[in-house]
């Protein structure tokens, strides 16, 4: 991977039709290097592990108008750490999640901006509800009006090939829309937070409003 982390995100943004929101993934990437991002225009950072963000977060707050993004697995116990250093919750990714999330959000005060994470084609590896559970749930994921339900958010199963990544994408956006066309008050189907390294121009082809990128900016992690 050649140029520096400004020149690569500079390449990055080229290929983003305007709006689409790029968040840099910065699990084990040094504060330094965060730094670098942030002077070449990044705001919104998405971390995966609550320690190692909360770390960050610390030594950051030197720059006030970052947005802080959780995108790995977030354990029920953790919910309220969770509210306090994130504005954004991608990976909301049950209903008992969502009602504890909304709890303490009110609680606290709080108005989340969360995304529902999906899995439209079934994946034992990752977390999200499946088509069917998600619209089952979608009655009472509508009176969870202390979070702000903005959208979808999904990661690719491992080995796809482009055409079905595409597929995956594209069928994830028309969920999407069916779940726009319900009604729910509490539920703006706006967001679709999907698409990585390997996959963003797929995802953006397919509709995607942000898009997460750790390797491509940062390079290799070192595990």
């Amino acid at each position: 991977m050649t140029g520096s982390i400004a020149q690569r995100i500079a390449t990055v943004r080229e290929q983003l039709p305007v709006g689409v929101r790029l968040i840099a993934v910065t699990k084990q990437v040094p504060v330094d290097a965060m730094r670098e991002a942030y002077l070449a225009g990044v705001r919104d950072f998405g971390e995966s592990r609550l320690q190692e963000a909360e770390a960050k977060i610390a030594q950051l707050q030197d720059l006030p108008d970052l947005n802080w993004h959780l995108i790995g697995h977030l354990q029920s116990n953790k919910a309220k750490k969770a509210l306090e250093q994130f504005q954004w919750i991608h990976s909301c990714d049950n209903l008992k999640l969502a009602q504890r999330l909304n709890r303490l959000a009110a609680e606290l005060s709080l108005k989340p901006n969360v995304c529902l994470q999906v899995k439209v084609v079934p994946d034992p590896d990752k977390y999200g509800w499946s088509i069917p559970e998600l619209l089952a749930d979608l009655p009472e994921l509508d009176q969870c009006t202390a979070l702000q339900i903005r959208g979808l958010m999904t990661i690719l199963p491992l080995g796809l090939s482009s055409e079905e990544s595409l597929q995956v994408f594209e069928r994830t956006r028309e969920l999407l829309l069916k779940i726009g066309q319900q009604n729910k008050s509490n539920i703006q189907m706006q967001e679709l937070s999907m698409g990585m390294s390997d996959d963003y121009l797929l995802a953006v082809q397919a509709g995607a409003t942000q898009v997460r990128l750790g390797r491509i900016i940062f390079g290799e992690r070192t595990a």
